[in-house]
């Protein structure tokens, strides 16, 4: 499985433990010309940026571990255009992350609540 297969098997995977958790989804893989947010999203009545990262190698390196200081300043950057383009207002944000481990030897999905600032 390549790079890209994992990387949507891991968002399908993501959207639908969020919904089940109780997020409404607002849309997926938002584009612009600076990047991608791969899930926007209201979690009660927090709307909510979620990068997914997926594995499916026996490295030691956590999912969430991938998601580096220039990463995340590279996802506020792309939540402040969200939010510009789409005229959000007085709403309470933040960035969750959902790592997801298909490797052999552990399968799991785990929510990161306010993963960064």
């Amino acid at each position: 499985m390549d790079r890209k297969q994992t990387g949507k098997i891991g968002e399908d995977m993501a959207t639908d433990f969020l919904k089940k958790s109780g997020y409404r989804i607002i849309e997926r893989n938002y584009r612009c010309n600076m990047g991608e947010i791969d899930i926007i999203a209201v979690d009660k009545d927090v709307l909510t940026f979620v990068e997914v990262r997926t594995k499916n190698s026996s490295s030691f390196c956590q999912p969430q571990q991938t998601v580096t200081s220039p990463k995340q300043k590279k996802l506020q950057k792309l939540a402040l255009y969200f939010l510009a383009h789409k005229k959000v207002k007085n709403m309470d944000c933040r960035f969750d992350v959902v790592a997801i481990d298909l490797s052999k030897d552990r399968n799991g999905i785990e929510l990161i609540k306010n993963a960064f600032w």
